[in-house]
């Protein structure tokens, strides 16, 4: 039976516990909320330019720019960038180990593919690197103060992976943020950019470009891919406040759950130890 000691040492400890996660609960409920605006507010702007971008890309011939140029990823040899993100920092419950473990499904599904990584985030980073996986390029410590050029600079080194042929495809794999209570792991395909079959009246219907299509898809094709990486990292960004949040919150109220168990039990301990200090004196007076 521990001593009493023992029981207000570990007391104590736990309620240190509690303190630290919940100022790290507060601290993520605050930035949550910035976090939630800023994806909300890039969110229309990233699917409308998805929407546009894949009915012209479905339009003009695949030759008009080499983010359009289709490859068979099934040859052999060919290879796939896979750009994983996660966070930088632990205390998130499953957010980082859900991230990895979709990487690692798309690795081991990839039909024999070759795949190279592009990892964002600290945790991605470590775990990866750890087992041997082949990276291409890596970046860390920005979500701190996340802008625009963090999503140009990853962009831009895949972009490069895939005009240089390195790479045959790039694929991105990230947390999407619905709600404080809801995430969802999405991997979807960047490069080339996916070109919808044109059917009924749609076949017939043409347009007229000004200025050429190639000039237009050298302005918009990287600004895509630039925005889709930008609201990538904006989702993942949100949904790693909201999982913090959650898990230090669940954190809190379970070391309140100790503290009171242990408290009950060092008061029994407590009233064992007097109830035996009182038997020792009626017994020594008893025995006079």
């Amino acid at each position: 039976m521990p001593s009493l000691i023992d029981l207000r040492r570990r007391i104590r400890s736990v309620k240190s516990t509690q303190q630290i996660t919940k100022a790290i609960k507060m601290v993520a409920a605050s930035k949550l909320r910035r976090a939630q605006e800023r994806i909300l507010s890039a969110r229309p702007f990233a699917d409308q330019m998805e929407r546009v971008l894949g009915n012209l890309a479905r339009r003009v011939d695949p030759s008009a720019h080499p983010l359009l140029e289709a490859r068979d990823e099934r040859r052999p040899g060919a290879r796939t960038l896979l750009l994983v993100v996660s966070a930088d920092k632990g205390l998130c419950g499953s957010f980082n180990t859900n991230v990895i473990k979709a990487a690692a499904n798309f690795i081991l599904g990839s039909g024999g593919r070759e795949v190279v990584l592009g990892l964002v985030g600290r945790r991605g980073r470590d775990y990866f690197r750890r087992r041997g996986f082949e990276v291409a390029f890596e970046h860390t410590g920005f979500f701190q103060q996340l802008s625009y050029n963090d999503a140009r600079a990853v962009s831009r080194a895949a972009i490069e992976e895939f005009t240089t042929g390195r790479v045959d495809s790039v694929y991105l794999v990230y947390t999407e943020f619905r709600s404080v209570m809801s995430q969802r792991i999405v991997t979807k395909r960047l490069l080339p950019i996916p070109r919808e079959e044109i059917t009924g009246a749609d076949a017939a219907v043409d347009y007229l470009y000004e200025p050429a299509p190639e000039q237009i898809l050298a302005d918009l094709v990287p600004r895509h891919i630039e925005v889709q990486v930008y609201r990538a990292l904006l989702d993942s960004n949100a949904s790693f406040f909201a999982v913090q949040m959650t898990a230090m919150d669940t954190a809190t109220k379970n070391s309140a759950e100790v503290i009171d168990q242990l408290t009950l039990y060092m008061n029994k301990v407590r009233q064992a130890a007097i109830t035996r200090e009182i038997i020792e004196v009626v017994s020594g007076a008893q025995a006079l």
